[in-house]
């Protein structure tokens, strides 16, 4: 008899040591997608002075970047299927090295599009690292603290991002001010000479990058991170997605994809162009590299306080979003009727809007796609592509407006109205029509 009451106790310690092992685990590769993604912060301003290129021309680092998702979002989806969770995780990682290598050759040469094909490829092996981890750490732990799960998962990944441009900008760009006015002093050889030193200064930090993700790759393949079969969902979904032959028949995940398209869109603004603005403010580089720092902290703080606290105690995920698009509305609006240190002060606060925005919607717009649920999270994957128009768009703004620069911020405001249509009635598109059946929860009352 002992035995037998022993054992369910010993198994329940295992499979919570197992979870919280999994947890530590997705936690870590956040950390370094972060770090990753959060670099085109400092790279934006970077290449802009290696490569003597416009605003316009250097957004370009941002799209080449996000725009991979777009490309590769559904063959990673069938990458999955046939690697599984894990296994797609370490192919993330060792594309992201390659990527990361590319900017060698991309350096020495001075060439700004082999920068771009770098990240391109760095944007693919995240794409197929996203497409994996997203839905893993969704599905791991019950739905209703989903948005919990990926508020923590949203701390590692942002104190990497803040960490990430002061880590770099400490290797590349920590003379700015005084090379860019030294820049205007030399000839035409001299300059060239100068821009060449400048570029170099990216090859040894990216080959670190390149080394880190091949060995956290490797230390992935050997983890004791469990697979999840996504195929076999529990009754509740087998039973709501049985009548829908093709993920285009679910309405709120389509509705859920364009929030998530604008929402990359509006925090790759808040964050990357927040240095790029602050210069053509007249703040120096030596402060404004700081700025990308600045607007993940307090991104951090909304994740703690929004997601780790409030999240369910307090506020549903849904009302969590409902306040996040009230906010970034505020803060746009702020922004733009203020000027100086000021305004950047408020677009540093959209870190903190954003912070609930991807962790909300996401299970809001994955719910009831049961065995879709694989091509439903790359439909979403694709939507990071909002991190490649908007910004490139903001640059056009920039460039066009540069007597008034807080004028390109007009473009986040009908971003935040749809994120703010989605909290209150479209995450419900088409679930509503859904029949009540016996033992299950009517999914229209999703909180």
């Amino acid at each position: 008899m002992k035995k037998q009451e022993h054992v369910p106790v010993q198994n329940e310690i295992l499979a919570k040591r197992q979870y919280w092992t999994s947890i530590s685990i997705i936690g870590t590769l956040f950390f370094i997608f972060g770090f990753i993604t959060w670099l085109n912060g400092i790279l934006i301003p970077y290449l802009e002075i290696a490569c003597e290129l416009t605003t316009f021309q250097s957004l370009m680092v941002a799209f080449a970047f996000y725009i991979s998702y777009t490309f590769m979002a559904l063959p990673a989806s069938q990458v999955l299927k046939i690697t599984g969770f894990k296994n797609g995780m370490v192919t993330g990682l060792f594309i992201m090295a390659f990527g990361a290598l590319v900017f060698i050759p991309a350096a020495l040469m001075r060439v700004y599009g082999i920068f771009l094909a770098g990240l391109f490829i760095q944007g693919t092996g995240l794409t197929l690292l996203q497409t994996a981890s997203n839905p893993y750490i969704t599905i791991i732990g019950p739905r209703e603290t989903a948005a919990k799960r990926i508020s923590i998962m949203g701390i590692c990944n942002k104190i990497a991002g803040a960490l990430a441009p002061l880590i770099l900008a400490y290797f590349i760009l920590s003379d700015g001010d005084a090379f860019v006015e030294k820049l205007g002093t030399l000839g035409n050889i001299e300059r060239t000479a100068a821009l060449d030193e400048l570029a170099s200064r990216v090859i040894a930090p990216y080959i670190v990058i390149a080394a880190v993700l091949a060995i956290l790759a490797m230390a992935v393949r050997i983890s004791p991170l469990p697979e999840i079969e996504t195929e076999q969902e529990d009754t509740e979904h087998r039973m709501l997605s049985s009548s829908r032959n093709s993920i285009f028949k679910f309405p709120h995940l389509w509705l859920g994809a364009l929030a998530l398209f604008l929402y990359v869109g509006v925090e790759v603004i808040a964050g990357d162009t927040i240095i790029r603005y602050g210069i053509a403010l007249g703040i120096p580089i030596a402060q404004a590299k700081a700025f990308t720092t600045y607007t993940l902290l307090l991104m951090v703080a909304g994740y703690v306080l929004l997601g780790i606290i409030l999240i369910p105690r307090v506020i549903s995920q849904r009302t969590a979003l409902k306040i996040s698009a009230v906010l970034g509305m505020v803060f746009t609006l702020s922004a733009i009727f203020t000027e100086g240190i000021t305004s950047i002060l408020f677009i540093a606060l959209l870190g903190f809007a954003n912070a609930l925005v991807w962790p909300a919607i996401w299970p809001l717009a994955i719910h009831n796609l049961g065995r879709f649920i694989k091509t439903g999270s790359s439909v979403l994957i694709m939507m990071i592509a909002g991190g490649a128009l908007l910004p490139l768009l903001w640059g056009k703004l920039a460039d066009v407006s540069q007597d008034h620069p807080q004028s390109a911020y007009w473009i986040c405001l009908p971003c935040y109205l749809y994120i703010l249509y989605y909290a209150i009635s479209g995450y419900r598109a088409g679930i509503k029509d859904e029949p009540e059946k016996p033992g299950v929860k009517n999914p229209g009352t999703i909180q």
